[in-house]
C-alpha cells in the first residue's frame, strides 16, 4: 500500500508542477493531518450557525461562540508568525494576538470575523508547508510550545475543542479515533 500511496503522491507532484508547495519530508505529517482535519470539521461547525448565533453562549465558560472562532484565528495568527520569527521569515506584517487583540476579534462582524479564521488558518498552513526539515526543530520563544514541529498538534487541539465548544453538534467522537486520546490531552 505504501508503494502505492508513494507512486500517486509522486504522479501528483508531477501533475501540479514546479510551482506547487508540499509538506517537508521531517514535518510531522499525522499531526498536521489532524490539524487539517480539525480546521475542515471546526470551519463546517462554523458556517452551520448564522450571523446571529454567533453571539449565543458557547460550551466554554464564560465565552460566547465568537470568542471560540476569534481565539482559533488568533491562534493560528500567532503560531505562524511566531515561526516566521523563528525561520527568518518575512514579519513586517505581524498582528497583535494578546488578549486585547481577542476582545477587539469578538466584536468584529461576523463577515470579518469568518474571513480572519479563513485567513489565519491559510497563513499558518503555508508557513508548515514552506518550512524546511530542519526549521520544524526551530525553538519558538514566547509559546507553551518548544518547537516547531509542537505547534501542529497544539492547533489541532485547539481546532477540535473550537468544533466541540461551539456547542452545535461538534463532538470529540467526531475526531479520528486513533488520535482522540492524543487531542484530548492538555
Amino acid at each position: 500500500m505504501s508503494d502505492a500511496l508513494d507512486a500517486a503522491r509522486a504522479a501528483l507532484k508531477a501533475r501540479q508542477g514546479a510551482g506547487a508547495r508540499y509538506d517537508a519530508a521531517a514535518a510531522p505529517s499525522r499531526d498536521l493531518a489532524l490539524a487539517r482535519l480539525g480546521r475542515a470539521a471546526f470551519v463546517r461547525k462554523l458556517n452551520e450557525l448564522d450571523d446571529g448565533e454567533l453571539w449565543a453562549p458557547s460550551l466554554r465558560t464564560g465565552w460566547t461562540r465568537r470568542r471560540v472562532v476569534a481565539a482559533c484565528a488568533l491562534e493560528a495568527r500567532a503560531l505562524a508568525q511566531a515561526m516566521q520569527l523563528a525561520c527568518g521569515g518575512p514579519t513586517d506584517e505581524f498582528a497583535e494576538t494578546d488578549a486585547a487583540a481577542l476582545d477587539l476579534a469578538e466584536t468584529l462582524p461576523a463577515r470579518a470575523l469568518r474571513n480572519l479564521v479563513h485567513h489565519a488558518e491559510t497563513h499558518l498552513d503555508v508557513v508548515w508547508r514552506d518550512l524546511t526539515d530542519a526549521q520544524w526543530d526551530a525553538a519558538l520563544p514566547g509559546l507553551t510550545v518548544a518547537t516547531a514541529r509542537e505547534t501542529a498538534l497544539l492547533h489541532a487541539r485547539a481546532l477540535w475543542r473550537g468544533a466541540v465548544d461551539l456547542g452545535n453538534g461538534g463532538r470529540w467522537t467526531d475526531a479520528p479515533a486513533d488520535a482522540r486520546a492524543l487531542l484530548a490531552a492538555q
